[in-house]
């Protein structure tokens, strides 16, 4: 039986990872922060290990006799100034925790997954040649994924067997805090208007099992964007109006419009101390228009990509079975 360590155990995709890599018949440790955080890994068949990615001497514990595989899901997804420091220990000084107790013998493999963020804002077509301008990018989230994989290349250099995964934007059951609060804004006729931008929208469901192919057949050394069905975020708005039954707008806000509300909330913020909504971070991404050339992941990692129809259609069905969106 293989075992696997999945970091971010309790998060969106590190939760499917695990729920499918059990489903796989692997044995696995989670790694989560708090017993409170446990939510419904406490009712699977895991070893449950309590640490974080930032103390080294939990990690050590948590892969003490060795597993197969390492799946390195945690991170910090923060575009609020406050939260920075916080998120470098995570993403950075966190992964290079990772690297250095994999490379000591604690895994034979380590799964990173980074993300679509550290080839920076860009309108021309992504795919794993692209050039990662994320690396000197104003964007503190896409500079620290991409330090991240700065790191974990360097641990390639050095023998580590590692496999890195970018996915675009995870949408699918499970989800909380992400996407799944645009929908709960449709909802509650709250949503402000439309972004400009466009995503590529990929099933949790699918980016999970591409994650565990990558574990198995994945390349040392290579990058798999993992993607999905792409469209304008106005689009995807419309597709959750009509589901929800909900009045969506018929056309995008001006992107100078956006960038000068974020300002304004950002300056608010500083008086308040509270996070805003937005931020000049946030809505960088929502005014950019992502395309991604994922051939490379469903050559050699069989990625399926889900119609987004049906990604929200799931997705609205589990929110509103947790009752965070209207009944129908």
């Amino acid at each position: 039986m293989k075992t696997a360590l999945v970091t971010g155990a309790t998060g969106f995709l590190g939760g499917h990872l695990v729920q499918q890599l059990l489903d796989a018949g692997w044995r696995v440790r989670a790694l989560y922060r708090s017993p409170a955080s446990m939510g419904v890994l406490s009712a699977l068949e895991v070893d449950a290990c309590q640490g974080d990615v930032t103390d080294r001497g939990s990690l050590e514990r948590a892969l003490q006799d060795g597993v197969d595989v390492v799946f390195h899901a945690a991170a910090s997804t923060a575009s609020w100034k406050p939260h920075f420091p916080e998120q470098r220990r995570i993403n950075v000084e966190g992964t290079a925790n990772v690297v250095e107790v994999c490379l000591a013998g604690g895994a034979k493999r380590l799964v990173h997954t980074s993300s679509v963020v550290v080839y920076g804002l860009t309108d021309e077509v992504i795919d794993e040649r692209s050039a990662q301008a994320g690396l000197h990018s104003w964007i503190h989230y896409a500079r620290t994924k991409a330090e991240g994989e700065t790191v974990v290349r360097a641990g390639i250099a050095r023998g580590l067997d590692a496999v890195i995964c970018n996915p675009t934007h995870i949408l699918g059951p499970g989800d909380t805090r992400n996407w799944a609060r645009l929908i709960m804004l449709v909802d509650q006729r709250k949503l402000p208007g439309s972004p400009p931008g466009s995503g590529a929208f990929i099933d949790v469901r699918a980016a999970a099992a591409a994650e565990i192919a990558a574990a198995e057949r994945g390349r040392c050394g290579e990058n798999y964007l993992l993607g999905g069905e792409e469209a304008s975020f106005l689009d995807l708005i419309q597709r959750i109006g009509r589901l929800l039954d909900r009045p969506t707008p018929k056309r995008a806000l001006p992107a100078a419009a956006m960038r000068a509300y974020a300002r304004m909330l950002d300056w608010t913020s500083r008086l308040t101390g509270r996070e805003p909504d937005a931020t000049p971070e946030s809505v960088a991404f929502v005014c950019q228009r992502m395309r991604c050339d994922i051939r490379k992941a469903r050559s050699e990692l069989g990625l399926e990509v889900t119609p987004l129809d049906e990604l929200l259609v799931d997705t609205v069905r589990w929110l509103r079975q947790q009752r965070l969106v209207s009944a129908q």
